[in-house]
């Protein structure tokens, strides 16, 4: 399972910036980093029964959330009530496994130069080191890995010592490049049922995390 291990912050919100903070604000942070971190747990791992479950059964029309979003949540959440675990990892190992690779090479370095652990992945690394993350050392997967970034993502999103500059300068850098062609091509993969609904939210929430992120103050 691509992972990468978080950092220890000593540093605080100050007092002042978390009562600027509203409960929106909060709202949509949260909703933000929750998003990311369970599109990298099902390109991670396939889901278990329990996760289905609770996918199916999302309230959708409850959620915080960009309206526009909400048909593919929708997608997943009916892609959800039709799949079993077992046909979920097949599908999974299909995609991005397989005998000798998946139908798909879910990294940065593969979908930008055409190879892995490329210039891309090194460019990533630094970055990473820069923000205080550190590879696990049990972890054999590079960090470009699909799942990884928006691993990373969440996290940066939940840390109030990320500023909006850093967090937007690290998904166009490193998400922006290739991951909205990567959720396309899982819309599209042969092999994709269920995770052709994980590809359309991918690629949906990516276009509107990327809007937010514009509007944000410079």
């Amino acid at each position: 399972m691509p992972e990468i291990s978080t950092r220890r912050s000593e540093g605080k919100m100050s007092s002042d910036a978390r009562t600027a903070e509203s409960d929106g604000d909060r709202d949509l942070e949260s909703t933000r980093a929750n998003t990311y971190r369970l599109l990298g747990s099902l390109l991670a791992s396939p889901p278990d029964a329990e996760m289905l479950d609770r996918l199916s059964q999302i309230d959708v029309d409850g959620e915080p959330q960009d309206a526009s979003l909400s048909p593919a949540w929708r997608a997943l959440v009916l892609a959800a009530q039709h799949t079993t675990a077992s046909g979920a990892s097949d599908e999974h190992h299909d995609l991005f496994i397989g005998m000798a690779r998946g139908e798909l090479v879910p990294y940065g370095s593969w979908y930008l130069t055409g190879f892995i652990m490329e210039k891309p992945l090194a460019q990533l690394r630094q970055d990473l080191k820069e923000l205080g993350f550190a590879r696990q050392e049990d972890v054999r997967e590079p960090e470009d890995h699909a799942a990884a970034l928006c691993e990373t993502m969440s996290l940066v999103i939940a840390d109030a010592d990320i500023n909006v500059a850093r967090q937007r300068q690290f998904f166009e850098d490193h998400i922006a490049p290739w991951m909205f062609r990567f959720f396309e091509d899982l819309q599209n993969a042969t092999s994709a049922k269920f995770y052709s609904a994980v590809g359309g939210l991918g690629e949906k929430f990516l276009e509107i995390d990327r809007q937010y992120l514009a509007m944000l103050p410079h």
